[in-house]
């Protein structure tokens, strides 16, 4: 952190402080019933979303507000853009197998 402030940093640094945010969310998104939701994917989304904006510097309440604020819904929809938009989504092994 050159000559940043100690209380902000970007967006990808905080990961390791706001790993509890997203046990929480991983764990509300479990009781929706998406039992296969991982914290690294929710934390892509956040990541994926927080880039819209202009912002290179977060303090760590906001980057906590991202993930607890971030709806099931809106977390499915990122997910389902994703798997459509993958290079892999038919990879020529899938092809071959069938």
């Amino acid at each position: 952190m050159s000559e940043k402030n100690s209380e902000t940093m970007v967006l990808e640094e905080w990961l390791p402080k706001v790993s509890p945010a997203l046990a929480s969310k991983k764990e509300e998104i479990h009781f929706m019933g998406y039992e296969s939701v991982t914290e690294e994917e929710i934390w892509n989304c956040v990541i994926s979303r927080a880039k819209k904006t202009k912002d290179d510097d977060w303090m760590i309440h906001q980057v906590v507000n991202q993930i607890l604020t971030l709806s099931t819904n809106d977390f499915m929809n990122w997910l389902t853009i994703q798997a459509v938009t993958d290079d892999n989504w038919y990879s020529f092994d899938t092809l071959k197998e069938n």
